[in-house]
């Protein structure tokens, strides 16, 4: 299934997805280059909300350029396949490999503020990401290392220490709405 059709399948969890979905399809009915940065405006990015087997963990790293412990994800620079993305994210900020979907289909969408940075000694103007996250899980135990350019810390977290642990007011709304989404999918199985 193409990006814009599993967008549009989405079922917004809340007034935030739901407003964020309207905008990313109008958005993607506008640009014709969402998938690269090279549109500096707005562009995809794909998250993992990357929890261990039982589903009471997240892993989350120390993000150098936000000084916050936050989730992995990255750019799609390019790939429309943004569950591709969102693995391959993953195990180049963690060093893991064993990583899986728990589901393929999205798991959340947001829309997040970006402020201008310096990132590799270029300044990059205030923008959008139009992210799409992805529930994946990886085994605890298995080893992690950090990748310098981008984190300098991973941990595996309770899902609470990790909304606390976000030093970003914006981001704690978000992973809070991640963690109630995980928490529904749990009683409902």
């Amino acid at each position: 299934m193409k990006l814009k059709q599993q967008i549009q399948a989405y079922v917004p969890y809340n007034a935030q997805e739901e407003k964020d979905q309207e905008v990313i399809l109008r958005y993607m009915e506008t640009f014709d280059n969402l998938l690269t940065r090279e549109n500096e405006f707005a562009h995809f990015t794909a998250s993992a909300w990357l929890v261990n087997k039982d589903h009471t963990k997240v892993l989350m790293a120390y993000h150098n350029i936000y000084n916050s412990w936050s989730w992995v994800g990255g750019h799609a620079d390019g790939d429309a396949d943004l569950l591709h993305v969102s693995l391959k994210e993953a195990q180049e900020e963690t060093g893991l490999v064993n990583v899986q979907p728990v589901i393929e289909e999205i798991y959340s969408i947001e829309i997040l503020g970006v402020p201008a940075h310096e990132k590799r000694g270029k300044h990059i103007a205030t923008h959008v990401h139009l992210n799409v996250t992805y529930l994946l899980e990886a085994d605890e135990n298995e080893l992690t290392s950090i990748k310098p350019d981008e984190n300098s810390d991973i941990k595996w977290m309770g899902l609470e220490e990790a909304v606390e642990a976000s030093t970003e007011p914006e981001m704690k709304v978000v992973y809070r709405k991640l963690n109630d989404k995980l928490k529904a999918m749990l009683q409902a199985k």
